[in-house]
C-alpha cells in the first residue's frame, strides 16, 4: 500500500496540489484537508513493564527508537494544519499509544513512502510506518506487526461513467487511464497483471505513477486519469469530504497493514505485545473510532502472517 497502504499508505489523495485550470471548477487544497478530530485517546495510555522488558536492554537504556513515518492522507496519516505543524491520523496515533506502553520515545522523521522499507534495512530506522500491506513479496527483506485490516480500492471522479461499480477483475480496467502512488502494491498489482487485458483480447489499461501527495488526486480531477487505486479506508475517507467529488467504488482486495521493521529485528514481540495490550484496555478500538475506521479493527497482532489471497 500508501498505504500498503497504503496505502496507504499510502502517499496519496489527501489534498488537490495547484493546477492552474482557471475555470473555479475544482475544489481548493485547504476544501479537501480534513481537520484533526480533538479527542485524544492516546493521552491516559502508561508505560506496561512487563511488556517494555520484551524490547532490547540497548533499547531500553537509550530509551528511544527511531520511526521514518510516510505521511500522505488522512485517515493514516497527514497534515490537518499545514507541513509546519505535526501530522496526525490513526497511524501517528497508534505508533505513540504504543510507544507510550513500551516506555519510549519516538524519533520521528517524516520520509517519503517508497524509501521507508529499504532504509529498515540499512538501520536509518528502527521502525517504518505508512499503511504498508503485509505481501509476500515484503516478507522476504522486512518483518511487520500488524495493527490493522485495509487494502486496496479504485474511486473515480463522481460523474464519471467509464467505471460505475465495484472492480472485481482487473478486465473492468481495460482501455481507462490508472493513477497510483509509487512503489505501492497498487502499482505492483496493476504492473504485474497488465497483460490480462490483452489475455481477454481487450485494450490494456495505462498505469501513471505518482509520488507526491495530492498529484494522483489532482490528475483525476483534471481528467488526465479515469480512475485511482489506493486504501481502502483513505479512499473512502476522501468521497465523505462533499468538496473532493470523488466515488469510492469498494473493496478490490484486503491486505494486513503493519509496522516494518528489518528481517529478524528483535522489535518484534515487544511491538506485537503492545499492540495486543492497546486491544485489550480499549485504546485501540477508541483511536479507531476517532478516525472512523472501525470495520478495519483486528482481533489480533501477528508477527508476519501469510498475505490475504
Amino acid at each position: 500500500m500508501r498505504t500498503a497502504l497504503v496505502l496507504l499508505p499510502l502517499p496519496l489523495l489527501a489534498t488537490l496540489t495547484a493546477c492552474g485550470s482557471g475555470d473555479g471548477s475544482l475544489p481548493s487544497a485547504a476544501a479537501l484537508v480534513s481537520p484533526a478530530p480533538a479527542d485524544d485517546p492516546v493521552a491516559a495510555v502508561r508505560a506496561v513493564e512487563p511488556i517494555a522488558a520484551l524490547l532490547p536492554a540497548e533499547v531500553r537504556k537509550a530509551g528511544s527508537l527511531r520511526l521514518g513515518g510516510s505521511v500522505g492522507s488522512p485517515p493514516s496519516a497527514y497534515y490537518p494544519n499545514g507541513q509546519d505543524k505535526p501530522p496526525a491520523g490513526q497511524d501517528i496515533d497508534i505508533a505513540a499509544a504504543v510507544a507510550k506502553v513500551l516506555g519510549v520515545k519516538l524519533e520521528r522523521q517524516d520520509a517519503s513512502f517508497e524509501t521507508i522499507l529499504p532504509a529498515l534495512g540499512s538501520g536509518k530506522y528502527d521502525v517504518g510506518t505508512g499503511n504498508f500491506g503485509v505481501t509476500t513479496e515484503r516478507l522476504k527483506s522486512v518483518d511487520f506487526v500488524t495493527y490493522i485490516n485495509d487494502g486496496q480500492g479504485f474511486a473515480v471522479r463522481t460523474g464519471n461513467t467509464a467505471l460505475t461499480g465495484q472492480v472485481s477483475d482487473l478486465t473492468q480496467l481495460c482501455g481507462l487511464t490508472i493513477g497510483t502512488g509509487a512503489g505501492t502494491t497498487f502499482e505492483k498489482t496493476l504492473t504485474a497483471q497488465k497483460e490480462v487485458c490483452a489475455a481477454a483480447g481487450k485494450k490494456p489499461y495505462e498505469v501513471k505513477v505518482f509520488s507526491e501527495t495530492g498529484a494522483v488526486t489532482t490528475a483525476l480531477q483534471q481528467g488526465r486519469i479515469d480512475v485511482v487505486m489506493s486504501t481502502i479506508n483513505g479512499l473512502r475517507h476522501q468521497a465523505a469530504q462533499p468538496a473532493a467529488q470523488t466515488t469510492f467504488l469498494g473493496e478490490y482486495h484486503r491486505l494486513d497493514v503493519g509496522f516494518a521493521f528489518k528481517k529478524g529485528s528483535a522489535l518484534t514481540p515487544a511491538f506485537q505485545a503492545a499492540v495486543n495490550e492497546l486491544i485489550k484496555d480499549g485504546t485501540y478500538a477508541r483511536i479507531l473510532k476517532k478516525w472512523g475506521t472501525t470495520p478495519s479493527a483486528i482481533d489480533t497482532s501477528q508477527i508476519n502472517p501469510a498475505e490475504h489471497t
